[in-house]
């Protein structure tokens, strides 16, 4: 990005101008709105509790707030988790055949299961305070995002270029340099893509994370989420027309302060020879690298992580990982004691159903789930046909992207559950069948997967390549099947095994539809753990989640893992 490096270079000389403004401006900002979004958290439960939540839409831009402060807050939980998770399972074979099946029954694990599981605890560590609550409701946003972004670093870092791992060997570069001069940035791209999706995959369970029950009390937190759930409640449809326009606000907002800004910074890490067509822009990003506040305070930043990089790796008492030997103890090490954890969790797991239930129990649910799994396919199939093709045009059109990427993300944050209406009314009005007319609510939420890891590809696609293909006259078919495919396949399967994932996990949201009185169930393992929640019937609970994680284990490992490792030998960029 020749502007923006200009920009950036210049902005440490001369007076204080108005782009100084700007930065100060926008740092108050962000101060404000995190003291406003943050503001009652050590307050009493009680007080939270007795508060009712306001179908008035002067509330919306304080309800707006915080649950944006909770989607950021789990934000950055996804991101270490993503560093550090992905970043372990890529770089070890012997705990990622362990790190990666986990990661599969973490995503298939419904957002009700984690809340159920972990509420009490969280609790606890704020004992009749509200904190407790916000960390419970960050959790369940943070089991929303974490295992998309996971995937994509966890592809991007197993496929990075061979002349690329041998300039960082040539250099000599430790594993700490490597990590985060070569394969960090390398993810870059596709991982804010990522990003983008998670953030708005957040907006799709927010209704259930910011309604935590203890024992037999509902502490609803003030949110969007709580807001859209009183108005299906009370079949408010202006309500309702109030909380979309305030989420196509808010996602305006954060599309043009965050994610335009990230996608232009993670352009320069695009691996090709020349600079791309027409590169990513952000009047934020300007005017941020023509401030020169900015400018020196990002040079003590660096000045300062250089110290602490080289205190890092030099420290005597830190295990040096470029030791095979050293890494291959930690990893027998790490493994044994995941795997006594998984043991220990598969033990108590039929401790606590071997009581109550029998094998007619077991059988409902695996015949359930062999439903759901019928649906799952049917829909990724064809949210597939649909989306890789556009998705390719879009990422080869920076123009068209940067129109497309706001409208996306407001598309992915749309939570389904407004979409109760309409669809209770239709299927009722019209007799049709919900088995399969309430299909399509399980991929409404999840398809934007798939196009926004494509695009990721296609717009990763280097112009070389791009070239080569106009000079020998590549074009129809055959330049899907040996350019544009290729190019985009790694991409499509994060895409589509997150997809694929998310949709099992979206099924008990999708299979049960309510609008007011009414309410429509469509037959599936989704809808049984719907059911159970609402009656409190804990042991079908986790009978129906763990149907539901071995499903999704089985899917991936037999059809999304080879998909991975086909992906990884066939079609590295070396």
């Amino acid at each position: 990005m020749p502007h923006t490096t200009t920009a950036w270079s210049t902005a440490s000389r001369g007076a204080p101008s108005r782009f100084d403004l700007i930065a100060l401006i926008l740092i108050v900002g962000l101060l404000a709105f995190l003291a406003a979004g943050s503001r009652g958290v050590l307050a009493p439960l009680d007080a939270i509790t007795a508060k009712q939540i306001s179908l008035a839409p002067s509330h919306l831009p304080e309800y707006a707030a915080r649950t944006t402060l909770r989607m950021l807050a789990a934000m950055c939980l996804s991101l270490l988790f993503t560093f550090t998770y992905a970043t372990w399972a890529a770089k070890s074979p012997r705990a990622g055949r362990i790190l990666v099946p986990l990661l599969d029954v973490l995503q298939s694990v419904p957002i009700l299961g984690f809340i159920s599981m972990t509420v009490v605890w969280f609790m606890a560590l704020a004992p009749g305070k509200v904190l407790g609550a916000e960390f419970a409701a960050i959790f369940g946003i943070f089991t929303s995002q974490a295992w998309n972004m996971a995937f994509s670093f966890y592809q991007s870092l197993r496929t990075v270029p061979t002349e690329l791992a041998e300039a960082a060997r040539s250099f000599r570069l430790s594993a700490w340099a490597r990590f985060w001069r070569l394969e960090v940035p390398f993810a870059m791209p596709p991982l804010v893509w990522n990003m983008m999706m998670s953030m708005s995959g957040g907006w799709f369970f927010v209704v259930a994370s910011e309604a935590i029950s203890v024992g037999s009390t509902t502490v609803t937190l003030p949110g969007m989420g709580a807001y859209i759930a009183l108005a299906i409640e009370q079949k408010n449809l202006s309500a309702v027309g109030w909380a979309i326009g305030t989420m196509l606000i808010v996602i305006l907002i954060y599309d043009q302060v965050l994610f335009r800004p990230l996608v232009a910074w993670a352009d320069r890490f695009r691996v090709e020879q020349e600079a791309g067509d027409l590169p990513p822009r952000s009047w934020l990003l300007e005017a941020l690298g023509a401030s020169h506040f900015v400018a020196r305070s990002l040079r003590m930043m660096r000045r300062s992580s250089r110290v602490v990089s080289a205190a890092f790796v030099a420290a005597p008492g830190l295990p040096q990982f470029e030791s095979p030997l050293a890494a291959k103890r930690l990893d027998f090490a790490a493994v044994i004691v995941v795997g006594t954890l998984l043991a220990l969790a598969v033990w108590q797991t039929f401790q606590f159903l071997a009581p109550e239930l029998n094998w007619r129990d077991i059988a409902v649910t695996v015949g359930l789930g062999a439903i759901t799994m019928v649906r799952v396919f049917v829909l990724i199939t064809l949210a597939s046909l649909f989306w890789v093709p556009i998705g390719v045009w879009i990422g080869l059109k920076p123009r068209v992207a940067r129109v497309v990427q706001p409208l996306a993300q407001f598309m992915a944050a749309f939570p389904t559950n407004l979409l109760f209406p309409v669809v209770v009314f239709i299927i009722v009005t019209w007799k049709l069948n919900q088995n399969i007319w309430l299909s399509p609510l399980m991929i409404l939420g999840t398809q934007w997967y798939i196009l926004f890891n494509v695009i990721a590809g296609a717009s990763a696609m280097p112009s070389e390549m791009r070239h080569v293909a106009q000079n020998f006259h590549v074009r129809g078919w055959l330049w899907w099947r040996r350019v544009a495919l290729p190019a985009v396949f790694p991409f499509y399967v994060t895409g589509a095994l997150t997809a694929s994932g998310g949709s099992w996990n979206a099924s008990i949201v999708a299979e049960v539809a309510s609008w007011g009185n009414e309410r429509i169930e469509a037959t599936g393992l989704g809808a049984y753990i719907a059911n159970a929640t609402a009656v409190g019937d804990f042991h079908r609970i986790v009978l129906g989640v763990v149907t539901m994680s071995v499903y999704v284990l089985l899917i991936n490992r037999l059809l999304w893992r080879p998909l991975y490792y086909f992906a990884e030998r066939k079609f590295r960029l070396s």
